[in-house]
């Protein structure tokens, strides 16, 4: 089983408004209402890719049962611990420009927490957790770490995309992969990238940290897979990009459901720049048509060092 781990989900209320005046009264034209956090987005498109997992994390109230609901619609499994307190909506205002406003989300008590470790304890070699996204302030800054550790103890297969002091803490666990996007990669080593070359060489000091392997997203030029045999670089179509929201998941998403099936490294790698461009090109996450489309454009080529 894949497991996702979201640590502070919520509902994205999207509201479009057009000729918005601040101080004034503003009528939305268009509203939408989404389960949203990076763990959840990937059990979403996984699930559009064919493959079942469940989602874990932290819900409370009626936001938090309004996620679960959701996901269960769509056949995605759920474990929520319950809190106490409403589980957040993020508000996204869509004018001429996009503007957000996350709220901060529930209080986690330390036995919640300690629920949720209890979960992963009972993961297996068999199992993939996927752990993405911040921690909210009541959640232990090493909760990535103690996460990974029980992994090891249980030999599941872990899979992390968060910002660098998160990552950091759990490299020394082998995780399968990280995915850092470049800016990310410039932020843990301190340093500004100007070539690929340059990205595969940072990526393989992080192998030399101890991740198995590292997708780094380039943005619109694309993506680049390392390990310690293959070197890959996808190319991706041009398009109108409308959603940067979840592009990152979708990647991740992509490359776990490759992996599961069977994929070759390299057709993984394919299918995951696919479904987080198609992410991208979208206004919500990728469908499996649009996944397709793209990636019968995608080129991947084969980077210096790579067998």
């Amino acid at each position: 089983m894949i497991y996702t781990v979201t640590f502070n989900p919520s509902i994205d209320y999207i509201m479009f408004a057009k000729d918005f005046e601040l101080s004034g009264l503003n009528r939305a034209t268009e509203t939408y209402k989404f389960a949203g956090g990076k763990g959840i987005n990937v059990s979403r498109v996984l699930k559009t890719l064919g493959i079942q997992s469940t989602a874990l994390g932290f819900a409370g109230g009626f936001p938090g049962q309004f996620i679960e609901d959701t996901l269960q619609q769509a056949d995605i499994n759920t474990n929520f611990v319950r809190t106490t307190e409403d589980t957040r909506i993020n508000v996204k205002l869509k004018t001429d420009n996009e503007t957000e406003i996350n709220a901060p989300g529930p209080t986690i008590t330390n036995e919640q927490f300690e629920t949720l470790l209890t979960q992963i304890k009972h993961t297996s070699a068999q199992d993939i957790v996927i752990v993405a996204g911040s921690i909210p302030k009541s959640v232990p800054s090493d909760a990535y770490e103690q996460i990974a550790k029980i992994t090891q103890e249980t030999g599941a297969r872990l899979v992390v995309d968060a910002e660098k002091d998160l990552v950091e803490t759990v490299l020394k666990y082998k995780p399968l992969f990280i995915k850092p996007n470049k800016d990310e990669l410039e932020v843990m080593f301190n340093t500004s990238i100007r070539s690929d070359k340059e990205v595969m060489n940072y990526a393989r000091e992080i192998l030399g940290m101890g991740a198995t392997s590292v997708i780094i997203s380039l943005g619109g030029d694309g993506a680049i897979y390392v390990d310690d045999k293959h070197s890959y670089k996808a190319i991706v179509p041009n398009g109108h990009v409308v959603n940067t929201v979840g592009s990152g998941d979708s990647t991740v998403a992509g490359m776990v459901a490759g992996l599961e099936t069977g994929l070759t490294i390299k057709d993984a790698f394919k299918q995951a720049v696919s479904a987080g461009t198609a992410t991208a090109f979208n206004d919500d996450l990728a469908t499996e048509h649009a996944i397709e489309e793209i990636k019968a454009q995608v080129m991947i080529t084969t980077l210096d060092g790579s067998v």
